[in-house]
């Protein structure tokens, strides 16, 4: 049986805790600001050519692109004890996410650690998505989160395939925005999520 969000049978789905609730949400937008701002300031990026992390050793913009990775991976680490109350496990999962993407930013791709936090960073984040989805998987949110997570993972051999280009910027993205959904609209403290919930009565 399917059951809607609204008699979501996890009591604890929408904790108390408004500005712990807040904080995934900014991170993610500060996070994705970043990249954005990094992308209309560079000349020569490339969504077919390029990477994402490419714009973190360039100096026209290194600057928006590491600084919204890094603060973007702080402020969602306040995400946590809102999805703590709900499982201890997505909390944990995406904690280390979380520290994982600050990693991106603290380490540009001229440097070693950036590949492992980069790589532990879209593995962290599809598993968040998938651990949580598979635990509410009966709720609305629970499977489009699931969803999220083979999106994030069938990017990867879905952009080889389609010979577009030997950049890696596209599925990239795909992983951050599905992310960023699931912090924004699906995972069990999502500010939006009430919102969507009242809409489908």
């Amino acid at each position: 049986m399917i059951v809607t969000d609204e008699t979501d049978p996890d009591p604890r789905a929408r904790p108390d805790r408004p500005l712990a609730r807040l904080a995934g949400p900014l991170g993610a937008v500060v996070a994705l600001a970043g990249i954005a701002v990094a992308v209309a300031l560079s000349p020569s990026f490339s969504w077919t050519a390029s990477a994402l992390s490419d714009l973190g050793v360039d100096p026209r913009t290194s600057l928006p692109f590491n600084g919204g990775l890094l603060v973007g991976g702080c402020l969602a680490l306040g995400y946590v004890p809102a999805l703590r109350d709900a499982s201890r496990t997505v909390a944990a999962t995406y904690a280390l996410c979380a520290v994982a993407m600050a990693g991106v930013g603290a380490f540009p791709s001229d440097q070693p650690l950036h590949y492992p936090a980069a790589v532990s960073f879209f593995v962290l984040l599809a598993a968040t998505l998938a651990l949580d989805g598979a635990r509410r998987r009966t709720t609305a949110t629970g499977r489009v989160s699931l969803l999220l997570a083979v999106v994030s993972v069938a990017a990867w051999p879905l952009w080889g395939l389609s010979g577009l280009g030997p950049g890696i910027a596209v599925p990239e993205l795909v992983g951050a925005l599905s992310l960023a959904a699931w912090v924004v609209a699906l995972a069990p403290p999502a500010p939006l999520r009430p919102r969507l919930s009242r809409r489908r009565r």
